[in-house]
C-alpha cells in the first residue's frame, strides 16, 4: 500500500541557527483542522520549560500542533529560558491562527544554553500559514541531535494512516527515553480513548528502552488525531500504533550512541509484570553485559549476576531461574563447548536476544537497549566541545 501520510497535517521545518552547521533544527507539525491529543513527559525535577508549558495545555486533550527546537534542551536557564518559550510557542500559534493552548512545545539537546534567539525571531517571522506540504521525513530529520540516521514509520488502519517520528540515542531511562517522538492520524478517536491506547502503547515501548539509564528532562511523546479519515476500530487501531511505536523504539536502540547492536532482553515467569520490567532494565543497563555483547563473549555469567542484583526481589530463586541467548539455553544447563561456539555467532549478529524465565508465576515483559562501546565514551567526552 502507497501511503502519503494522513490527511490534514502539514510540516514545516527550518535551520533557526540553533546548531552551528546550517542543519535544519525547528520543525512544526500541524493538523489543519481541531485534533484530540495525548502526551505524556519526563518525570525529571530538572524538566525544561518546553515540557512545563506542553503538561499544561496536554491536559486539555486538544493540541493540534507541535513547535520543536532540536539541538538546545532550553533547560536550567532561568526565567529568560522560560520567556523565551513562551514567546517561540505564541508566535507559532498566532500564526496558525490556533490558541497557545492548542500548541504543544518540545526541545531537545546542549543543557544550560539560551536559544539564539534574534535567528529564531528571524525565521518565525518568515513563517506563513499554510506551510504547502506534509514532509514528515523532513521533520524526522530536523528533530535530531546525535542520532546518526531519521527515524520514521508509516503504517495503514483502515481508510486511516498512522505516522510517526522519533529521536532519540542517549539519556534514555527510567521511562521514554532524551527521546521525543511524535504520531499524527488522521483516524476519528475519542479523545478519551486515545488518551487510554497511547498511555498503555508508550508503556510498552518507549518505556521498554534504555541506553545508558540517565534520565532526559526533556523526553515528549504525543499524538495528534484529527478524525478526517472516519472512525477506526479501537483495538486494530491499539496495535498498529504498537507496532509504529516498537518500530521506533528498536530504531532508537540500534542507533544508541556509538551502539553496534541492538539488544532485546525478554524476561517471562515473574510475580507480575513490574518486575519483569525490573530484571529486564537491570540486565539491559548492566554495562558488563553491554561490553561483553559488544565484544562477542560468550560470558553468560554476566547475565546471572545482573538479575542478581534485584536484591528485594527475594522470590528470585537461582534454582528457578532460566537464561538463554536466542534459543541457546546456557543456565541451568552447562553449555557445551559446541554450545558456546553458538552462542559467539549469535552475539557475533547485529541483534541480540537474552531470555530470561524467572520460574515464578506468568509476568512478562520484554525491554531493549545497546551494547556499550569506544563510540559512546568518544561521543559523550566531547559532546559541547
Amino acid at each position: 500500500m502507497n501511503l502519503s501520510g494522513p490527511g490534514g497535517f502539514q510540516v514545516y521545518t527550518a535551520s533557526a541557527g540553533i546548531g552551528d552547521d546550517g542543519r535544519e533544527d525547528l520543525t512544526i507539525i500541524a493538523s489543519e483542522v481541531p485534533a484530540v491529543s495525548s502526551a505524556m513527559f519526563t518525570r525529571s525535577r530538572f524538566a525544561g520549560p518546553s515540557v512545563v508549558l506542553s503538561r499544561e495545555a496536554a491536559a486539555q486533550g486538544r493540541a493540534r500542533a507541535v513547535v520543536v527546537l532540536a539541538r538546545n534542551a532550553n533547560v536550567a536557564t532561568g526565567k529568560e529560558g522560560m520567556d523565551n518559550a513562551v514567546e517561540i510557542r505564541q508566535s507559532v500559534a498566532r500564526t496558525l491562527g490556533i490558541v497557545p493552548e492548542e500548541l504543544l512545545i518540545a526541545s531537545t539537546g546542549v543543557i544550560g544554553v539560551q536559544y539564539p534567539m534574534p535567528r529564531v525571531r528571524e525565521v518565525l517571522g518568515r513563517l506563513t500559514w499554510p506551510f504547502g506540504g506534509a514532509d514528515f521525513e523532513a521533520a524526522a530529520r530536523a528533530i535530531m541531535t546525535t542520532d546518526t540516521k531519521p527515524k520514521i514509520i508509516e503504517l495503514p488502519c483502515g481508510d486511516a494512516v498512522v505516522t510517526g517520528i522519533a529521536k532519540g540515542v542517549g539519556m534514555l531511562e527510567p521511562d521514554m527515553a532524551t527521546m521525543l517522538a511524535f504520531f499524527c492520524t488522521d483516524a476519528r478517536v475519542e479523545q478519551a480513548d486515545l488518551d487510554r491506547i497511547f498511555r498503555s502503547v508508550v508503556d510498552r515501548t518507549f518505556n521498554a528502552v534504555s541506553i545508558d539509564t540517565d534520565t532526559s528532562t526533556s523526553d515528549t511523546a504525543a499524538i495528534f488525531a484529527n478524525g478526517l479519515a472516519g472512525p477506526v476500530d479501537l483495538a486494530e487501531f491499539e496495535q498498529v500504533l504498537e507496532r509504529a511505536a516498537l518500530h521506533l523504539v528498536k530504531e532508537i536502540a540500534r542507533d544508541g550512541e556509538g551502539a553496534s547492536k541492538l539488544i532485546e532482553v525478554r524476561v517471562t515467569g515473574a510475580r507480575d509484570t513490574e518486575q519483569a520490567k525490573r530484571v529486564g532494565k537491570t540486565v539491559v543497563n548492566s554495562p558488563l553485559v553491554k561490553t561483553a555483547v559488544h565484544g562477542s563473549d560468550p560470558n553468560w555469567g554476566r547475565v546471572a549476576m545482573a538479575i542478581g542484583k534485584c536484591q528485594d526481589d527475594v522470590d528470585i530463586e537461582p534454582e528457578h531461574t532460566r537464561i538463554a541467548f536466542g534459543d541457546l539455553e546456557v543456565y541451568p544447563a552447562e553449555p557445551t563447548e559446541a554450545a558456546l561456539a553458538a552462542l559467539v555467532e549469535h552475539l557475533r549478529g547485529s541483534e541480540v536476544r537474552i531470555d530470561i524465565d524467572l520460574g515464578i508465576a506468568d509476568g512478562a515483559f520484554t525491554v531493549y537497549g545497546c551494547d556499550l562501546t569506544e563510540g559512546y565514551v568518544r561521543l559523550n567526552s566531547a559532546y559541547t566541545t
